[in-house]
């Protein structure tokens, strides 16, 4: 048995002692870009033949399999908005069946946004994260006060703020740029609405502020295509190269890795969302570059305007 087909065996024995009738169709894994965030492993199944759940009645609590959240913004970065299905409320949050909330992970925040129910009411959603132990997605209210209103099966429209998820995009897609301009390795990154960081493995050079300015620019005017494409492990390791940073690296044996390339600039892993193009990020400058212990040299970019 090949290591692909060891890796989707044991994950279809573990899922069907967990849920029960349910087939293992693909195992990826998906590695954030920055530091600070568990490398995910994305498993993607279907219901054997013969069986298919029902909407959980109101009142009654949902299954676990249910809390396997379809994430909308890796098929369609652009979506501001998705009607969804209620299928857990607690006190941690509240999962959902899709959504387009992204989860704080990889030195990206977590999505804010509202779920707006079919009364016309709102619950205000302040972030979004991964439960511990299950890696659900918890869209985690502002106030507990109205969430008793939702109930397992209840439909919800869930919008996010899409001026913040934006500029995370903008300072995301501008990070990659700067980690192609300075070649080192990555220690650390975070991004903020407007503004971000990382940290290289430079102990002995001090990147030159204005320089790195004006190619971050240079490289945003050109107007380079941003897109996700996917590789096997196998092609990975081929290319270690491919994973920036220095503290996170895909487990070996897993089939696929989903990188995001930046046409003739940049190609790395990366779990983050990111804008289309890069004209899309605007202007931009390096507000400073600092000295982090021996070894470490923080780059701070920051978006000089919103976009048009």
């Amino acid at each position: 048995m090949s290591r692909r087909e060891g890796a989707v065996s044991h994950e279809q024995s573990r899922l069907m002692a967990l849920f029960g009738a349910v087939r293992v169709q693909r195992l990826t894994y998906n590695v954030a870009s920055m530091p600070g965030c568990l490398p995910l492993a994305v498993i993607e199944c279907f219901w054997l033949p013969g069986y298919a759940p029902p909407d959980p009645p109101h009142g009654t609590a949902s299954s676990k399999l249910d809390q396997m959240t379809e994430l909308l913004f890796y098929e369609d970065v652009s979506l501001r908005q998705c009607d969804c299905r209620v299928v857990n409320v607690g006190d941690e949050g509240i999962v959902l069946d899709r959504t387009v909330f992204y989860p704080v992970g990889g030195g990206q925040p977590g999505d804010c946004g509202v779920l707006r129910l079919q009364d016309g009411s709102e619950i205000t959603i302040e972030t979004t994260r991964r439960r511990k132990d299950d890696a659900a997605v918890l869209h985690v209210p502002a106030a507990a006060g109205n969430v008793p209103k939702l109930r397992p099966g209840d439909h919800v429209i869930a919008a996010i703020d899409w001026q913040r998820r934006y500029a995370h995009m903008r300072v995301h897609t501008c990070l990659h740029l700067l980690s192609a301009i300075i070649p080192a390795g990555v220690t650390g990154g975070a991004i903020r609405e407007g503004t971000g960081r990382l940290d290289f493995d430079l102990p002995e050079v001090k990147p030159d502020r204005a320089d790195v300015e004006a190619q971050l620019n240079a490289l945003i005017a050109e107007a380079h295509p941003v897109v996700p494409r996917w590789i096997t492990s196998t092609e990975l390791e081929a290319q270690p190269q491919l994973v920036k940073t220095m503290s996170v690296a895909p487990p070996s044996g897993v089939p696929r890795v989903r990188l995001l390339e930046i046409a003739g600039v940049d190609l790395q892993a990366c779990g983050g969302t990111h804008v289309s193009n890069t004209a899309e990020i605007g202007p931009v400058s390096v507000s400073k570059i600092e000295s982090k212990g021996a070894r470490n040299r923080r780059v701070v970019v920051a978006l000089a305007r919103s976009p048009q």
